[in-house]
C-alpha cells in the first residue's frame, strides 16, 4: 500500500468510527485508539501536503481563523414557519390545504428542536459549504466552524444525488451545556444563559478551534434539490439517515389531525426527558408532490405548520412603562420589569402593544404581572395579579405627546396605535427610516449598521437616506470606532447599493404598508418610480392585491414635498428607480387579464418557472379554481377534482405546451 492509499484508508476508517460514535451512538473502538489513528493521519498529512483533502477527519479539530464571514445567497430560500397553538388552529390549516390539493393527506410529525438553523450544501458526496439562515434569502458562510461538528458528515455514504442542500438545526445538548457552564463558573466567568443562544454564537466564533471545543450537534430534517428521486418527507428523513446524517428518530406518520395531536400531547410531556431543547412540533404534508401543489405564501410554506408547546409563564413586578417611537412614527408602550428568568433567558422588558391593550388588562405601574413568551420568542404580559395590587394604585394614563420630540400624538379612527406626526423632525423616525433603507432585505449596504446610522444622524452628517450618497471618507473617519478600512468599506458599500434593483429600492424607501411582496407587485406594474408617483388611489386599487389602505399610503407618500425631493435626489445619484432593460425585455402583456391555475408535474419547465412566465407576461397565478379562472394548466398527476371543477365552470384546460405556445 503506497502513502496515498494509506492516507485514504485511514481517512475512511476514521470517518466510519466517527459515524459509529456520534451518529449511531455505538462506538467500536476506544477513544484512545481513535486518537492514535487520528494522530497517525495528522503526521502523514503533514509530511505529504500534496494529498490535502478539505474534508479530511483531521480538520475536525479546527484551527482556521475567519475574520469576516462571507455572505452567501441561498440557492433555495429558507422560509420561516407559520405557528399554531390549538387544535382549532390545526383544523383551520387542514381545511385550507384540503381546498387546494386532491386526495388523502398524510402528515409527517417531527419535533421542533430549538437551535441555530443551518443549510449544508453537498456536491458529489462532499460538504461544499455551510450557510446560516440569515434573513432566509442569504446568510453567513460558516463552513470552517461547521466542519468541526462531529455529526456533520464531511463525506456521504451510499447512493446520494449529485448536488443538494440539507437543512437542520445546530443544537447544544443539555449535558454539554451544563459541563461548559461548570467550567466557566470554576474559572470565575459568567455562565451561558441557554443552549440555543450559545449554539448560535458558536457558529460565528472567529477561531474554529474554539468551536471544536463545544459539544455541538447537527440534527437534519429537510432535503432541497432537483432530481433527488424522493417522493415524501418521511422518505427525506430515511434517505438522509442512510447517507450518514444524524436525523432524530422521533418522526411519525399521521393520517389525521387527531393523530397529530396525539403526537403533540405525548411530546409536550416527554420532551422534558430529551437531551436537547425543543419548543414544539412541526407538521408537514408528507407528499412532496402535494407540497408543490400547495406552494408558499410570501413568508412560509402552506404545507407546514409549527405547533408550539404551551409557553412558560412567570410573574414579576412592573416597575415602569416607557414609550418607543418607530420609523413610521408609531408609538409602542414597553413594560420595564423586575428581571426574571423565563424559558432560559432573563426578561427585563415586554411589549404592551398599544393603549387598548393597557386599558383591556388594566395594567398599572407596581402591579405584579404574569409574563410569557409568545411563540417562545417575544415576552408579553398576559394578565395582572389583582390580589397583589397596591391600595394606592392609579390607572395608567397613556401619553399624549411624543416622548422624543414632544409633538402631540395623533390616532386615526380604526387604528390601534398612536402616532407622532413630526415625520422629518423626530429623531427616532429619521434614524429608523435610514436603518430600514440600509437593511439586508432592502439596500443591504455592507459596512453600514444601525449603530453607525444613529452616529451619522446625531453628528448631523445625514438627515435622510439620500444624504448617504454624499458622504465622503473624511466625513465618517471621526466617528466612534471607525477605522480607515471600515470607512473605505462603508463608502464602497453605499456606492455598490446603486446597483440594487428597483423593487428592493421601492421597499427600502419605507412607504407605509409596502412590504417586500407589495413592492415587487408595484414595481412590476408601474415599472418606474415616476409612473408610480403619478398614480391615483383608483389606479392603485386596480393593481392585483393592492387594497385601499396601501393605495392611500402610496399617494400620501408622494404628495409630501420632502419625500418627492428625497426620491429625486436618489435618482440624481444613480439609484435604480425603474426596472432594468434586462427585466423589461423579459416582460410582455400577452397574458394581461388572464388568471391561471397551475396543477400537476411538468417536463419542459419547473412549476415555479411556469408561474414566473405567467407573471412576466402580465398574467396572474391563482392557487384555486374559481369562476374568475381563465385557464387551468394541467400537468401529469393532476388531481381529478381540479379537472372536474374546471369542467363544471367551463374553464379552458390547457397543456404545458399549449401554454408555452401562448407566450411565443
Amino acid at each position: 500500500m503506497n502513502i496515498k492509499e494509506q492516507i485514504e484508508a485511514l481517512r475512511e476508517e476514521l470517518r466510519q468510527h466517527n459515524y459509529n460514535y456520534y451518529t449511531l451512538d455505538n462506538p467500536t473502538i476506544s477513544d484512545y485508539e481513535f486518537d492514535m489513528k487520528l494522530k497517525d493521519l495528522q503526521e502523514l498529512e503533514a509530511k505529504h501536503p500534496e494529498f490535502y483533502d478539505a474534508n479530511s477527519p483531521t480538520l475536525r479539530v479546527g484551527g482556521e481563523v475567519t475574520k469576516n464571514f462571507e455572505t452567501i445567497v441561498h440557492e433555495n430560500r429558507m422560509y420561516s414557519l407559520d405557528n399554531s397553538y390549538s387544535k382549532e388552529d390545526l383544523l383551520d390549516w387542514e381545511k385550507r390545504i384540503k381546498k387546494l390539493v386532491d386526495g388523502d393527506i398524510q402528515y409527517t410529525c417531527e419535533l421542533k428542536y430549538d437551535g441555530a438553523s443551518i443549510s449544508l450544501t453537498y456536491e458529489n458526496g462532499e460538504l461544499l459549504r455551510a450557510v446560516t439562515r440569515g434573513d432566509g434569502f442569504q446568510g453567513d458562510n460558516v463552513t470552517t466552524n461547521i466542519k468541526t461538528i462531529k455529526t456533520v458528515p464531511l463525506k456521504l455514504k451510499g447512493n446520494y444525488p449529485e448536488k443538494f442542500d440539507i437543512r437542520g438545526e445546530i443544537v447544544l445538548p443539555f449535558e454539554g451545556f451544563n459541563k461548559m457552564n461548570e467550567e466557566r463558573i470554576a474559572a470565575g466567568e459568567e455562565p451561558y444563559r441557554n443552549p440555543r443562544n450559545t449554539a448560535s454564537g458558536s457558529l460565528k466564533l472567529q477561531d474554529s478551534a474554539e468551536t471544536a471545543k463545544r459539544p455541538l450537534e447537527c440534527l437534519l430534517y429537510s432535503i432541497e434539490g432537483r432530481n433527488t428521486g424522493i417522493e415524501t418527507q418521511f422518505e427525506n428523513l430515511e434517505k438522509a439517515r442512510a447517507w450518514g446524517f444524524k436525523v432524530p428518530s422521533d418522526a411519525k406518520l399521521s393520517n389525521s389531525i387527531d393523530e397529530v395531536l396525539e403526537f403533540v400531547n405525548y411530546w409536550d410531556t416527554a420532551r422534558h426527558d430529551l437531551p436537547y431543547e425543543t419548543d414544539g412540533v412541526v407538521i408537514k404534508v408528507n407528499s412532496l408532490y402535494q407540497q408543490q401543489e400547495l406552494g408558499y405564501t410570501a413568508k412560509a410554506p402552506r404545507w407546514a405548520m409549527a405547533y408550539k408547546f404551551k409557553a412558560e409563564q412567570v410573574s414579576t413586578k412592573l416597575n415602569s412603562i416607557s414609550y418607543q417611537v418607530g420609523r413610521t412614527g408609531a408609538i409602542t408602550p414597553v413594560a420595564n420589569l423586575e428581571p426574571v428568568e423565563l424559558a432560559g433567558t432573563i426578561v427585563k422588558r415586554a411589549s404592551l402593544h398599544n393603549a387598548d391593550q393597557i386599558e383591556k388588562l388594566d395594567i398599572r405601574v407596581n402591579d405584579e404581572v404574569f409574563v410569557e413568551k409568545g411563540g417562545e420568542i417575544i415576552p408579553k404580559i398576559i394578565a395582572v395579579d389583582l390580589s397583589k395590587r397596591p391600595e394606592d394604585s392609579e390607572p395608567t394614563q397613556y401619553i399624549t405627546h411624543c416622548p422624543e420630540c414632544k409633538t402631540e400624538l395623533v390616532r386615526t379612527e380604526g387604528d390601534a396605535k398612536h402616532y407622532c406626526p413630526n415625520y422629518n423632525g423626530c429623531n427616532p423616525q429619521v434614524i429608523g427610516r435610514i436603518q430600514h433603507y440600509i437593511s439586508r432585505k432592502a439596500m443591504d449596504i455592507e459596512g453600514l449598521g444601525g449603530e453607525t446610522v444613529a452616529l451619522l444622524v446625531n453628528a448631523r452628517l445625514i438627515s435622510n437616506y439620500s444624504d448617504l450618497y454624499e458622504l465622503k471618507k473624511e466625513d465618517v473617519l471621526p466617528l466612534e470606532r471607525m477605522a480607515e478600512k471600515s470607512a473605505d468599506n462603508l463608502i464602497a458599500g453605499i456606492e455598490a447599493s446603486k446597483q440594487i434593483p428597483f423593487e428592493r429600492v421601492l421597499y427600502a424607501i419605507g412607504i407605509r404598508f409596502v412590504g417586500e411582496t407589495v413592492a415587487k407587485k408595484l414595481a412590476k406594474h408601474y415599472k418606474s418610480i415616476d409612473a408610480l408617483s403619478f398614480a391615483s388611489i383608483e389606479d392603485l386599487i386596480s393593481v392585483d392585491e393592492i387594497g385601499e389602505k396601501i393605495a392611500e399610503s402610496v399617494v400620501e407618500f408622494f404628495s409630501s414635498k420632502e419625500n418627492y425631493e428625497v426620491v429625486n435626489r436618489l435618482k440624481s445619484f444613480g439609484v435604480q428607480l425603474e426596472l432594468s432593460a434586462e427585466v423589461l425585455a423579459n416582460q410582455t402583456n400577452k397574458l394581461e387579464g388572464s388568471v391561471f391555475v397551475v396543477s400537476g408535474v411538468f417536463t419542459q419547465v419547473s412549476r415555479n418557472e411556469l408561474k414566473k412566465l405567467i407573471e412576466d407576461n402580465g398574467g396572474k397565478v391563482s392557487s384555486s379554481i374559481s369562476s374568475k379562472t381563465s385557464y387551468l394548466v394541467a400537468g401529469d398527476k393532476m388531481g381529478p377534482s381540479k379537472r372536474a371543477k374546471a369542467e363544471s365552470l367551463s374553464i379552458a384546460i390547457i397543456t404545458e405546451q399549449d401554454f408555452l405556445n401562448m407566450i411565443i
